[in-house]
């Protein structure tokens, strides 16, 4: 069974062997600049009516084919390069010239968990010696900000530093006490505060320095896990109750554990991608000496830039496989290629369970609240930190309650439920929350609640949990996992919630998201309507990947190929979750009539391909070209999102499969297909 180790030294090294704490501290000369500024080109620029660009993403700060890194020596030469590549392509010009004050809207750098964003936008004005400040106004993506301290990249929340903002203003910037002033319009701004422990990672300059000042310390401290007793855990939602469990520090009350309290946490496991995996490297090689210990929790999946055939990307993955060989990292802590995407590969391989804590170099980390565990996206140098020391530092969000309840309507699945959560949500969103994910009446299978919990990357959440209950230890017991680490634990009956709301599941009719978001979303039998056609359609990633996803789809296929539908009208390739799914699909299953799910594709022209996020990213020979559409079950539609030019379109892996068979977006009703519980349900 996976456990939390204590450190492990290598031979030879004894703990007073070890580097002594690093001194080190952020400069405190005032940064100066002129304003570079990110505007809504649908508001007017020029006029009243003009406004900041809201949600940037960080596809658009750095593009996936400039995330690569070919060695450790030229990390962040490309995440340079790269930097704002489409959405400005004068940007490194306009830094170079002294544009040092990027400005942007709300919800800036919401998304993927890539450390190449920040790096890249810190090492453009590094490189003619310029210090950058990035502002922006509310709801800051959390883990950008994270890795921003991290880096010693300076970031600050001002909405109303935004607002006022003009072209060519000069600002200043007082890296000592944070103050803002427009120079040109005689205007101070206080920053959004950040925690004591936030201040202190960036007046230390990083975490390089403080994992260096801590490792010897977390190296001879064993790591416990207490669970708070029954009176303090009925005050606690279940994030809290993880959370507390974990803590580094005992001397802790618990009423200390509230929002914006950040805290040292004992990490469970500590997943990178071979994307992310270079510069949690280069992180713990800094920290640690990279010769020391063995690195703390670690386990890295090759399933991001493999099966492109791109020297550049082979150059990227041989830097974790380099690693693991050097410090024994195997199976099933070291995924191959066609292994599978890690949120699919570590759960069924056991090492994801209930009650655990995983920050994952990865956005869609947050799947494992699926399983009961706590979730969340982190940059790489946070998960070199951790595999350093064993821990992260961590800061506690609000808590909200999401509550459903209710009958689930046919053909309606997981995809489904969260894209009418994101669309009720809105632009605010989960406002960064915790969120407690409620099965009130015990009915959303582990496919649904992993795709919901996916998804609260989307709704830009710090983590959803679903309590392990029945369902959760019904799923385990079908692998033959029937020891866990970790006691039952539900939300406890007085925890607080900022937010607490109630959501009808019989509202939910089957979904599509229309570009470019995911929140966009509409009822699929509306969209039929407008016969919107694609050039593909595309079933899998890490959101919709599982044998009952797939299965899903196969059931639709094989009820309307029994109606004389034959061919699939546009086309339909089908990527598993895991090597292991794939596998699963080639054997026989009752449900279909003894045909295998990868049967039923190919027999109306489906292809199986390897188990990878390539295409989700716009990676390899599924992703989109300039001007072409598709439908998919991925979970990100954001512009150039799935390649280049591209618009993406996302649904459940029953309205993908209905779709490819008619040709337009539509759901298995429009086929003629009547729904049968006993014959369509999960």
């Amino acid at each position: 069974m996976h456990t939390i180790e204590p450190a492990r030294l290598k031979a030879g090294v004894t703990p007073e062997t070890l580097s002594e704490p690093a001194v080190a501290g952020s400069s405190s000369t005032v940064i100066r600049g002129k304003a570079l500024i990110f505007w809504d080109r649908m508001s007017l620029p020029g006029t009243k009516f003009a406004k900041k660009l809201d949600a940037i993403d960080t596809d658009q700060i750095t593009p996936a084919a400039d995330c690569v890194s070919e060695s450790l020596e030229t990390l962040d030469e490309k995440w340079k390069t790269g930097s704002f590549r489409y959405l400005m392509p004068d940007f490194r010009a306009r830094v170079h010239r002294g544009e040092n004050f990027v400005i942007a809207g709300d919800r800036f750098a919401i998304g993927s968990s890539r450390e190449m964003s920040p790096a890249g936008l810190k090492g453009v004005a590094e490189e003619v010696g310029l210090e950058m400040v990035v502002i922006a106004g509310n709801n800051m993506g959390d883990i950008f900000r994270r890795n921003s301290f991290n880096l010693g990249l300076h970031v600050v929340q001002s909405h109303e530093a935004v607002a006022d903002a003009q072209d060519g203003d000069e600002f200043s910037f007082d890296p000592v006490t944070r103050t803002l002033r427009n120079e040109t319009q005689g205007k101070d701004y206080e920053p959004v505060p950040l925690s004591d422990k936030e201040e202190e990672i960036r007046r230390s300059g990083g975490i390089f320095t403080v994992g260096r000042n801590e490792f010897k310390q977390s190296v001879v401290t064993r790591p416990a896990i207490d669970w708070a007793d029954p009176a303090d855990a009925r005050t606690m939602t279940s994030t809290e109750q993880i959370i507390w469990a974990h803590r580094v520090d005992r001397n802790m009350k618990p009423s200390d554990l509230k929002p914006g309290a950040t805290l040292r946490v004992y990490a469970d496991l500590l997943p990178a991608s071979d994307g992310t995996a270079p510069f949690s490297i280069h992180t713990f090689n800094q920290i640690t000496g990279g010769n020391t210990i063995q690195p703390r929790q670690a386990a890295i999946a090759n399933d991001h830039f493999v099966f492109t055939g791109v020297d550049a990307d082979d150059k990227q993955t041989s830097i974790g496989r380099e690693f693991a060989r050097i410090h024994g990292i195997e199976k099933p802590y070291y995924a191959t290629p066609g292994d599978g995407i890690f949120h699919f590969y570590f759960p069924e391989q056991g090492l994801v369970m209930p009650g655990q804590f995983i920050p994952g170099a990865d956005s869609h980390s947050r799947a494992y609240g699926a399983y009961g565990a706590v979730g969340i996206g982190v940059g790489s140098t946070t998960l070199g930190f951790g595999w350093s020391t064993g821990y992260i530092y961590f800061t506690l969000a609000q808590q909200r309650r999401v509550t459903f309840r209710g009958t689930l309507q046919p053909w309606v699945g997981g995809k489904d439920i969260v894209l009418e959560l994101l669309r009720r949500w809105g632009a605010k969103q989960s406002q960064g929350m915790s969120v407690e994910l409620v099965d009130a009446d015990k009915q959303l299978p582990i496919a649904y609640r992993n795709t919901i919990a996916n998804m609260m990357a989307e709704a830009e959440a710090l983590n959803g949990i679903f309590a392990p209950d029945d369902i959760t230890y019904e799923w385990y017991r079908q692998k033959g996992i029937t020891e866990l680490p970790y006691p039952p634990f539900a939300p406890g009956a007085d925890a607080a919630y900022s937010i607490d709301e109630a959501f009808e599941l019989a509202d939910v009719r089957p979904m599509i998201a229309k570009p470019f978001s995911p929140g966009n979303a509409y009822a699929a039998d509306e969209v039929a309507r407008e016969r919107i056609t694609f050039d593909k359609a595309m079933i899998g990633s890490c959101t919709n990947g599982s044998y009952d996803d797939l299965l899903q789809a196969a059931l639709v296929l094989r009820a309307a190929r029994e109606q004389g539908v034959k061919k699939v009208e546009r086309e339909l390739a089908i990527f598993p979750g895991s090597g292991g799914v794939g596998r699963q699909i080639e054997a026989g299953d009752p449900r279909l009539g003894g045909e295998s799910i990868a049967e039923v594709f190919r027999s109306v022209g489906g292809l199986i391909r390897q188990s990878w996020c390539g295409p989700c990213f716009g990676q390899g020979q599924d992703a989109l070209s300039p001007g072409q559409r598709a439908i998919t079950s991925f979970n990100r539609n954001w512009q150039n999102r799935m390649g280049l030019g591209g618009e993406g379109y996302l649904a459940s892996p029953a309205v993908v499969a209905a779709s490819a068979l008619i040709g337009y977006m539509a759901p298995p009703s429009e086929l003629g297909l009547k729904w049968e519980p006993e014959k369509y349900g999960l």
